[in-house]
């Protein structure tokens, strides 16, 4: 056992034993009582000092040390939060016993734990309690120390309450004050809201804080703000630092974090802090040390202020050593060095990603990667085309038109009024390689203005800002925006209660936001097509994988208009009309409605089937060379592993992880890691200094979960997953904050550090700002950036009924690969559901199935297989082989949605997809066949670039799959339910 400290008159010590006991049956903490008398009854006073409230409700155990066995004849005396009294007996006479004061039992599924702790019990037998007087008994046995199952889940000291006494001491003594300033070390996160930690009493309230910082180093420290009375606005103002010899530390390297900082998307901001009174606020500070600071000795001052109180200044005192801090102090992120990276803006700048090019403004018309969008005077879309062909690879010289007219909106009052709008004219206001922006003015009459900005990015996504103001009262019947999709560009639609599927000829969709997470789709065909999502000026990012009802939509004012809003789809022979309609309101004179909408102009890029055939994910921390041999390429370190243990926080055993990545190197295979924003591992050093931040980071919510955090993190959060073997629990991020800054400084260095060679996303909470700027940082300096996503099925209640696709597709275009599968059913899906929502094809990527394997027949017509060595049912190594064998690599994808495909069956239950080489196929067949069913084939030879009198058709064996059969051009093929044929035709000389 190590001692970690003293308290208490009693010299009571706070230390940590290891893994001594489980505490899945006895919690995590335990007194060591000494029993030096004689008889049958101990009696022990133990002053806990604890930090959960009504500990009356938790049972208590008592054990000999020796035996660890339970002892039942058991009396609480008192017991409340600064003490108890226990009397027990001592069934071993003299000696050790233990009493486990927050025993509890996890309850429901284990990787989302309820911890429950244990009520108290009555096992004393009746003889044992009366043969004592609890009057005339006396304290017989000593409370030595209380125990942790080990230093992570240990009290000492900041959570090791003050008692009532102390406190009301401390605040008479300081009576007239509005606040209290405790300064405290980095190395002591301040953790309690409601409590004083006793270490704060026996430090007295302090107006001096000495530290000691590195050259280059980001120095920080804490100010623990005590409200006597509530306080509003709180904060703090620094003055430069100097020394005896009049060197300086400029103030302008100072900063707290808890009032000031920079945005996810770069914008500064400013945040208000309010402290009711009788709470704690954890001011976290920071002095970003220059590296050419002069070693000595500097002084200065920080100011606590808040609205109508005088101020609290504290003398600030920070000896600068000669020695310089590593890489800024980064790698020591104990010291807190890394809180500096919530305010980063590094990767910010919009530069163009390969393979992305340029973008370039001819007039009205912007080019881009294989697109075209044409603006009207109003400055919303005239137009939008791709040049993509239909085997999604190359480029066409004809384009493809997604609009049919120019998009519109619509506004028509109360008397049927529908005026039309007068344009001002388009102006630019914006023009890089990166984005475009430009703005116009319109008028309806005297009655309304339309200020439209909108921008367009590299990749293809499309903002629009769209404020109505009203010049005069105005009852209006309706505000629509329409879009008119060309017929040959909205074959699929996904999204507004619809999977991925062929799109129906009407759609009625109203805004259901409490239960539907669910603002727009996506329409198109696989070479083109576009999503649109509306929006308004209040949106905020949902919580999604499990957390959507937690935080869903909030019900845009605009397009909603409480509950009038909605989406319908109708057609006629060259239009599809997406009419999203607002409804009827009464508009008052200066009032501004924002009818905001982002487009995503799709497909993003060619797709890089070569890619596909040459990488290959073993997706399982395992031996290297158990690896190389399988024909893996690439590693997927999950965490909850010996070199990635925490959760979407890969920085603790980073040693380890070099070491494995280097070793993978050495042997020609790369590393990608686990590590998304969603949810944070209660190991994160900066868990506290996050806590401090309010909701920021932390999602609000009913607290629970597994015990750590019931009993450290207390209560408002929402418990997130959690590992049972190594007791990692994670809490939920809240959406759009300052630690999406982190986690790119965070993918920076272990790209720079670790050498990762890219990373896995277990779906995604961030939005395409942040996605942008990981995709620049993992591909800096040659690295290759791999990234692929993984989600769950997101159609359910709990996720808000969104499809996975249509929720995640702002960030396909810096996507390597998707991995669509979880919870999916591949087998009662249809074509269309594979190729829209799990495939990835109409967007320029390919994907990999997941759930029981997937289906190889189906998933060979999308170019997919399963990922090593996931599933016990399926072996992708057969097909690895067989690709390897025919020579993918180089081949032409062409597939049954190609009007160019040399192949199909004659069957329509029955897709065909084709690889082609020079005088060489290999053609794929899947059956969606209800039972067991056959196929001809129908070969366009020329397009196959064969000569029929020279060929030969047959299925190579493949383990698993098929055996070695031929057949000729006008065979029957019988093909089992749910399954299909790789078939290999070939020139023979």
């Amino acid at each position: 056992m190590l001692a970690t400290g003293h308290l208490m008159a009693q010299e009571l010590k706070y230390t940590n034993c290891d893994n001594c006991w489980n505490p899945d049956s006895l919690g995590n903490h335990r007194v060591l009582v000494s029993f030096e008398d004689t008889g049958n009854v101990a009696r022990v006073k133990i002053n806990w000092r604890r930090r959960d409230v009504q500990p009356q409700l938790k049972r208590i155990i008592v054990q000999d040390a020796q035996t660890q066995q339970k002892i039942n004849n058991v009396s609480v005396l008192s017991l409340n939060r600064e003490s108890g009294e226990i009397v027990f007996e001592p069934v071993l006479g003299k000696g050790n016993y233990y009493i486990y004061y927050m025993p509890y039992k996890n309850e429901g599924r284990s990787n989302y734990p309820r911890g429950t702790y244990l009520k108290p019990e009555t096992t004393a037998s009746a003889g044992w309690l009366a043969s004592f007087n609890t009057a005339t008994l006396q304290p017989n046995a000593t409370a030595k120390e209380i125990q942790s199952i080990d230093a992570f889940n240990s009290f000492y000291p900041m959570e090791v309450i003050a008692t009532a006494a102390e406190t009301k001491q401390l605040t008479d003594a300081h009576a007239g004050k509005a606040l209290l300033v405790f300064p405290e070390d980095r190395e002591y996160s301040i953790r309690m809201q409601h409590d004083l930690p006793y270490r704060w009493i026996q430090k007295g309230v302090g107006f001096t804080f000495n530290g000691t910082a590195l050259k280059g180093e980001y120095y920080a420290y804490q100010l623990g703000v005590y409200a006597l009375r509530s306080l509003h606005k709180v904060q703090v103002e620094f003055s430069d630092l100097t020394s005896a010899d009049g060197y300086k530390i400029s103030s302008k390297t100072m900063n707290c974090i808890n009032t000031e900082g920079t945005g996810y998307d770069a914008k500064a901001i400013s945040k208000e802090v309010d402290v009711p009174s009788k709470t704690i606020q954890a001011l976290w500070c920071g002095i970003d040390v220059p590296v050419n600071t002069i070693a000595g000795t500097y002084k200065g001052k920080a100011v606590v202020k808040a609205a109508g109180i005088p101020a609290e200044t504290i003398n600030i005192t920070i000896t600068v050593t000669n020695q310089v801090a590593v890489n800024g102090g980064e790698n020591e992120p104990w010291k807190q060095t890394r809180l500096k990276w919530l305010n980063s803006t590094l990767a910010q700048e919009n530069k163009v990603i390969a393979p992305y090019t340029p973008l370039k403004v001819a007039g009205k018309t912007i080019n881009f990667l294989g697109r075209k969008l044409i603006l009207k005077e109003d400055g919303l879309p005239a137009g939008v085309q791709t040049f993509f062909t239909e085997e999604m690879t190359s480029f066409s010289h004809q384009p493809k038109n997604i609009l049919s007219a120019p998009m519109q909106l619509l506004v028509r009052t109360s008397n049927n009024d529908t005026g039309r709008w007068k344009q001002q004219g388009l102006q630019y206001t914006h023009k890089a390689e990166g984005t475009v922006q430009w703005q116009s003015r319109s008028l309806f009459g005297k009655a309304l203005q339309m200020d439209v900005r909108g921008s367009l990015e590299f990749d293809g996504f499309a903002s629009y800002t769209v404020a109505l103001t009203a010049l005069q009262d105005m009852n209006l019947a309706d505000i629509q925006l329409l879009i008119p999709y060309e017929h040959a560009a909205a074959d699929y639609i996904m999204g507004l209660g619809l999977k991925g599927e062929k799109r129906p000829a009407t759609v009625d969709w109203k805004w259901e936001v409490a239960t539907k997470n669910q603002d727009g789709a996506w329409i198109g065909s696989v070479n083109a097509g576009m999503q649109f999502s509306l929006r308004d000026e209040h949106y905020v990012r949902p919580l999604n994988t499990n957390f959507y009802l937690q935080k869903p939509l909030l019900l845009p004012v605009s397009w909603g208009n409480e509950g009038k809003g909605g989406i319908r789809i109708t057609e006629d022979k060259q239009t599809v009309w997406v009419n999203n309609y607002s409804g009827s309101r009464l508009l008052k004179k200066g009032e501004t409605l924002y009818y905001n909408f982002n487009l995503l102009i799709t497909p993003f890029h060619p797709i890089n089937t070569d890619f596909q055939w040459s990488t290959r994910f073993y997706h399982k921390y395992e031996n290297l060379d158990t690896i190389k041999n399988t024909g893996a390429t690439v590693v997927n370190i999950h965490h909850a592993t010996p070199i990635n243990p925490w959760i979407n926080y890969p920085f603790i055993e980073h040693r380890k992880m070099k070491a494995y990545i280097d070793e993978a190197h050495r042997k020609g295979l790369k590393v990608k890691i686990y590590n998304t924003v969603r949810e944070l591992s209660n190991h994160a050093y900066e868990t506290f200094a996050l806590r401090s931040l309010g909701h920021e980071v932390y999602s609000p919510g009913k607290g629970g979960g597994f015990s750590w955090l019931q009993e450290h993190v207390d209560s408002d959060y929402i418990a997130a997953w959690f590992v049972p073997e190594i007791k990692d629990a994670a809490i939920v991020n809240s959406g759009m904050n300052r630690w999406h800054n982190y986690y790119v400084e965070g993918m920076n260095w272990l790209t720079k550090n670790v050498g990762i060679d890219g990373i896995y996303l277990d779906d995604v909470a961030f939005d395409r700002i942040t996605m942008k700027r990981i995709k620049r940082v993992l591909t800096q300096d040659a690295h290759p950036g791999i990234i692929d996503l993984h989600s769950a099925n997101q159609y359910n209640k709990n996720d808000g009924f969104n499809n996975s696709a249509n929720l995640y597709m702002e960030h396909f275009p810096y996507l390597n690969r998707l991995w669509f599968g979880e919870y999916f059913d591949y087998e009662k899906n249809s074509p269309d559901f594979f190729l829209t929502e799990v495939s990835g094809i109409p967007f320029g990527l390919m994907g990999e199935m997941l759930q029981d394997g997937g289906n190889p027949w189906r998933g060979m017509i999308y170019g997919m297989t399963n990922r090593m060595p996931w599933s016990d049912n399926a072996d992708p190594r057969p097909l690895w082989k067989l690709w390897d064998d025919f020579g993918m690599k180089g081949s032409e994808m062409i597939g049954y949605w190609s009007r160019n495909c040399p192949v199909s069956a004659t069957n329509p239950q029955v897709m065909a997809t084709v690889y082609k080489q020079p005088h060489t196929a290999l053609v794929s067949l899947a059956s969606w066949a209800t039972a067991d069913t056959e196929t001809g084939l129908k070969i366009n030879w020329t397009k196959l670039g064969i000569n029929p009198a020279r060929a030969v058709i047959e299925a190579p064996e493949i383990k698993g799959l098929q055996q070695h059969q031929v057949f000729q051009a006008n065979s029957q093929l019988p093909v089992a339910k749910q399954k299909g044929w790789l078939l290999l035709i070939r020139e023979v000389k």
